[in-house]
């Protein structure tokens, strides 16, 4: 069995994909147990001895910050903040995202910043260990006060609210329990809100988005390497002196991944009778280039996200501070995510150019990239259905974080609505998936009007791998499928 231990030490996006996709159980460290444990010593001390009003403690929430609640009802405060708040709606979260969420707030509560009980952390961890995935919604949370509504759902079963997916069926938080024979976590003060305040729902979308953009990333220098082949393409533009004059780091990486992609070509060695390629083909290295940079640049901010305590108030032991501020405000990743949605929707905007040069019946390639056109449409709907996924990933990339509407009678007057900027790059991530499928189920096919030329080695490994699963179009025939399958194998060919 594969065990991480949660511990301070630094938990990279990479680190979190392995954990969650690969099979792993979980464990506090004996560190990470003793800074919850005085972490939550501290704060009942601190209860006790104190009579000014704490914060999500002994005071109300939100606009209700200044009203104090009775030591009888600090723990009914807690269930109270859980339901109240649990109002979301729309799709369900996907079960690898909502893992993900567990494992980011598992890793923020064990920092000892938080208050929570050990007892509670724990029983996250029987979560994630047993693959009990709460049943959250997509929608209803702003990114400002954390991921409230999402948050409420993930963690509404510890008390045996809410709904869970657990060995595939759709259960009560009540039946969990009793079918795993757990007792209902008995929540202390302050651990409803660190469970709700906080950036997790926003973190888990934009970890995943990340591991998919760098594995689209990497697919998509494949693909372009086969339709510049196909399309009888000039390798040229990919000289390295080119590219050390304007010395953007992922400009310079495309151009030698496109190198070494079509390094043995004999399409290659043809001589051509033309100087210049349209520009989805000769400034691959810059578009391309420009969408690893700014995968770069997001990875930056979110791996700081997802290794922060990000609820509130936050609880400082050894300061002896107990401090309501905005550790729990989403804008330090609505912005990234909505850059990262804005370069994906690129990548797949380019795709669907070189689609569109494909089948338009130049340089030698029939017209829709079909032996007999005419009777047959070949290839000339696929590129309509590209240019629709990229006119709605347009859309989608519009960002978020440039809006906000008040809230909570105004205490809460600037949301970063991270959470849907999550949300449009979900979308927007699946959307380049599918046109990148298809340019190269068009690629492909353009390539075999090519023989008896080959392309590069690592090109035509490509293609075999790929006709194992989508063959050859002779004839018009349902293209759905293919186009599908397409889809799966970008999912599950090594790269």
């Amino acid at each position: 069995m594969k065990i991480h231990k949660i511990s301070a030490e630094h938990l990279s996006i990479e680190r979190i994909g392995e954990i969650v996709y690969g099979g792993y159980q979980i464990q506090l460290s004996y560190d990470a147990q003793k800074r919850i444990v005085e972490c939550r010593k501290y704060l009942d001390r601190k209860i006790e001895e104190t009579t000014s009003p704490i914060y999500g403690v002994t005071t109300g929430f939100g606009a209700l910050c200044n009203v104090s609640i009775g030591p009888d009802y600090l723990a009914q405060l807690q269930i109270n903040l859980m339901m109240s708040h649990a109002c979301g709606t729309g799709d369900s979260v996907p079960n690898d995202i909502v893992k993900i969420m567990l494992l980011l707030k598992i890793q923020s509560l064990s920092y000892g910043f938080s208050g929570c009980q050990l007892a509670t952390v724990n029983r996250l961890i029987d979560f994630f260990n047993n693959d009990v995935y709460p049943v959250v919604y997509m929608q209803g949370s702003l990114g400002a006060s954390g991921d409230l509504v999402p948050l409420a759902h993930l963690t509404l079963p510890l008390v045996g609210l809410g709904e869970v997916e657990y060995q595939g069926e759709v259960i009560t938080g009540a039946e969990l329990l009793q079918r795993l024979e757990w007792q209902p976590i008995q929540l202390a003060s302050k651990e409803g809100l660190a469970l709700l305040n906080g950036t997790q729902n926003m973190g888990a979308f934009a970890v995943w988005a990340l591991l998919q953009s760098r594995r689209l990333s990497e697919w998509a220098d494949r693909i372009a390497a086969m339709s510049l082949d196909a399309y009888y393409g000039l390798t040229a533009p990919f000289t390295d002196a080119v590219h050390q004059v304007r010395p953007h780091k992922g400009q310079i990486a495309t151009a030698a991944r496109m190198r070494q992609l079509l390094e043995g070509s004999e399409i290659v060695e043809k001589p051509k009778q033309y100087v210049q390629d349209p520009y989805s083909f000769r400034c691959i290295p810059q578009v391309h280039g420009t969408v690893k940079d700014t995968i770069d640049y997001v990875t930056s901010a979110v791996d700081v996200e997802v290794n922060s305590a990000t609820d509130n108030p936050t609880v400082c032991p050894d300061d002896d501070l107990i401090i309501s501020a905005g550790n729990f405000h989403g804008e330090p990743i609505a912005m990234p995510m909505d850059f990262l949605a804005i370069a994906l929707c690129e990548l797949a905007n380019i795709s669907e150019r070189r689609i569109y040069k494909l089948v338009s019946g130049t340089r030698g390639l029939p017209s829709f990239l079909v032996a007999n056109p005419g009777v047959n449409s070949g290839f000339m709907i696929t590129q309509y259905t590209a240019a629709s996924v990229v006119s709605l990933n347009k859309t989608l990339s519009t960002p978020s974080s440039v809006d906000s509407i008040p809230s909570s009678q105004g205490q809460e007057d600037h949301v970063s609505m991270g959470a849907n900027a999550a949300i449009k790059l979900y979308k927007v991530v699946l959307n380049t998936e599918r046109v990148l499928a298809i340019e190269l189920f068009n690629a492909a096919q353009a390539l075999d009007f090519r023989r008896p030329l080959k392309s590069s080695p690592a090109v035509e490994a490509l293609h075999d791998s790929y006709r194992k699963v989508v063959p050859f179009i002779v004839d018009d025939e349902v293209m759905y499928p293919h186009i599908a399958k397409s889809v799966e194998f970008l999912r599950g060919e090594k790269l």
